[in-house]
């Protein structure tokens, strides 16, 4: 990733405009199958220590820093093992929504899971990033979809995984 301050040059709308790029481009490179602390990094390197995080339905914003942390390692983590022990493929794509205000950018998001199954459940969303100079001073998330069935422990490649050496299982 590059130095986070290389885009303050310019007119605000073109500064923010950068650094949501940066972000949005961090996200859709990561590798959430080879690890979950690369997405830990990009929110640290991006996102303010008093950052607040909404949805529409949440009824009260998260804030700070840690405890917006905490939630996305509570889904980072998870994710990663299904996606690296239990053969998961998982993709993410954003695209921007053009709009006017300089420090507000929208965006289109789409979460694609796939099992090992072949069973496909699809996330759609959409969010509202305010910066405040190089970081993300607020997030929400809205208009929240989902396509397909969500998937089960069938779709996951765990019977897959075979017998570790040398370790005997069962009553002993």
């Amino acid at each position: 990733m590059s130095d986070q301050h290389s885009f303050l040059s310019g007119d605000p709308y073109s500064r923010y405009q950068a650094a949501e790029q940066m972000l949005n481009t961090a996200i859709t490179q990561a590798k959430i199958s080879e690890s979950f602390e690369e997405y830990l990094e990009i929110f640290d390197k991006f996102y303010a220590d008093e950052v607040e995080v909404s949805s529409e339905t949440q009824h009260e914003p998260i804030r700070g820093k840690a405890r917006v942390g905490s939630l996305l390692l509570n889904f980072l983590v998870p994710l990663h093992v299904m996606a690296e022990v239990g053969g998961l493929a998982i993709s993410i794509k954003e695209t921007t929504i053009p709009g006017d205000a300089a420090n507000e950018i929208h965006s289109a998001w789409t979460l694609n899971i796939v099992g090992v199954s072949g069973k496909t459940c699809t996330l759609n969303w959409r969010a509202l990033r305010k910066w405040n100079g190089s970081r993300v001073l607020y997030e929400h998330h809205y208009d929240l979809q989902r396509s397909g069935e969500p998937l089960t422990f069938d779709d996951l490649g765990f019977d897959m995984i075979g017998p570790v050496a040398g370790f005997q299982g069962g009553p002993g």
